[in-house]
């Protein structure tokens, strides 16, 4: 018969034997495991109110979106919430308040960052800066030079989130200005190089920043078939190493689902846009690993029809 003090010694020696093991390290990881969902729109064009007529009619509105990005957050712990530029012109809104609505309406919605498209410097420099103190969330771009102009010093190149334990580093990237916007509207703003600023910001993110995803929000527009050579999201992800997801805008690219491409390293990424004028609310949900590692994701592209809302 053994004594008390081998059974407790065994006993011990057998629990320790079972945390190594395969079962039991699975159970663990299984509990640790987190959910991000990232909800993500582009391309807004100024559309506040639902549309009145045609195939869209009933879909979009900011007041919908605010009540189905208010249903998620209330059944997902960690939620980020993002846009891909051209908040500004498309409809009389724009016109009359010059931005200061879309700002304050994704404020209340709780944008945690957008980055900048060309239509929102319809009303130059001097008017983007009018209606930036309005937006209580960040502007992200890391390759536009603001420097000599009056917009100096009010963006960031990114930001890092942390959404239950796990780093999220969030970076713009913008469309060349000459040729598609007028000079006098950008002034003396310098366009630099997508890739080159995207490697540079990626490598800070990695390294320094110690994230464990990356996302660029990127104005660059998906894919251009009449010129493929033109810079875009799809050449963005094949050249820069250490993105996981690019959201993008400016083509008004309806997709289902995300494409994904292979970047330098053999890193799958994601690029993934939801067409214009918020008629969708795209959401992407990652599944970490307990070492923060994604290792799987699902996507959704929700349509905002009259509080019924429907899934592709």
């Amino acid at each position: 018969m053994e004594s008390r003090r081998e059974f407790i010694k065994k006993s011990v020696l057998g629990l320790g034997a079972l945390a190594m093991g395969g079962t039991s390290t699975e159970l663990f990881a299984k509990s640790k495991s987190k959910k991000l969902t990232i909800l993500h729109t582009n391309d807004m064009h100024s559309w506040i109110e639902p549309y009145t007529k045609g195939k869209h009619k009933g879909m979009g509105g900011m007041a919908q979106r605010a009540a189905l990005i208010k249903k998620i957050r209330l059944e997902e712990q960690n939620v980020l919430l993002l846009d891909a530029g051209d908040i500004f012109q498309g409809t009389p809104y724009f016109n009359f308040f010059g931005g200061e609505l879309e700002f304050k309406l994704m404020s209340e919605m709780g944008y945690d960052a957008a980055t900048l498209g060309n239509h929102d410097f319809d009303n130059g420099l001097d008017g983007l800066a009018k209606a930036l103190p309005h937006a209580q969330f960040p502007f992200l771009t890391c390759n536009y030079d603001f420097t000599k102009t009056e917009l100096a010093g009010k963006f960031l190149p990114y930001k890092v989130f942390v959404k239950g334990g796990i780093r999220i580093g969030v970076f713009g990237t913008n469309i060349e200005m000459n040729g598609l916007i007028s000079e006098k509207n950008y002034g003396d703003t310098v366009w630099l190089d997508p890739i080159g600023k995207a490697q540079e910001t990626v490598k800070q993110l990695r390294g320094e920043e110690k994230c464990d995803y990356v996302i660029c929000l990127s104005h660059l527009g998906l894919t251009y078939k009449e010129n493929p050579s033109k810079m875009c999201d799809i050449l963005l992800a094949r050249n820069v190493e250490g993105i996981n997801l690019i959201i993008g805008g400016h083509t008004h690219t309806f997709l289902s689902k995300p494409l994904t491409e292979t970047a330098p390293d053999g890193r799958k990424v994601l690029i993934n846009q939801v067409g214009w004028a918020g008629i969708n609310l795209g959401r992407i949900d990652v599944d970490f690993s307990y070492q923060h590692q994604p290792k799987d994701w699902q996507s959704a592209t929700i349509n905002i029809v009259e509080n019924s809302w429907k899934t592709t």
